[in-house]
């Protein structure tokens, strides 16, 4: 179980992992050897899955991003739908995927270093499943907003 001071620390540090306990305490009311504690635990417990950098977007933004929205076969089985949903979740180059309701079926966000890098990984990853039916692809212009957070509260 949560509680408001836990709350507090994941909202703080889902957007910046690198401060110290000496400074989150100024935002959670905890010394900062309790802080500290509650991260550890936060972590052995798997409420913290992970900590990633993220890079700047002048540093990737003359890579190509493709929005993929993939339709999945009629008579695709559990299995293909499995092996295509493990592909996707093993290449480098698909940065999330999310299986959606609606017309489609799947999302995928797929960053490449060029159109030909992105040809080969849909043709490779798409184009050769039997269980895709038709995928259509939406490339992205720029980034307007990038958000990886979730907003916690309490209750």
């Amino acid at each position: 179980m949560l509680d408001r001071f836990d709350i507090s620390l994941l909202n703080l540090v889902q957007r910046d992992d690198g401060q110290t306990a000496e400074v989150l305490a100024n935002n959670v009311p905890l010394s900062p050897s309790a802080i500290a504690r509650r991260l550890r635990r936060l972590r052995a417990n798997g409420i913290i899955a992970r900590t990633i950098a993220l890079l700047s977007p002048r540093l990737v933004e003359r890579r190509l991003r493709a929005l993929v929205l993939i339709q999945l076969s009629e008579h695709a089985d559990l299995k293909g739908k499995d092996a295509l949903e493990k592909r996707l979740l093993e290449a480098p180059c698909v940065q999330f995927c999310y299986e959606i309701a609606g017309p489609h079926d799947i999302v995928a966000l797929f960053d490449c270093e060029s159109m030909s890098a992105f040809n080969d990984a849909s043709d490779e990853l798409l184009v050769s499943s039997p269980t895709v039916r038709r995928y259509e692809t939406h490339f992205v212009k720029r980034e307007v907003k990038f958000a990886p957070f979730v907003e916690l509260s309490e209750g």
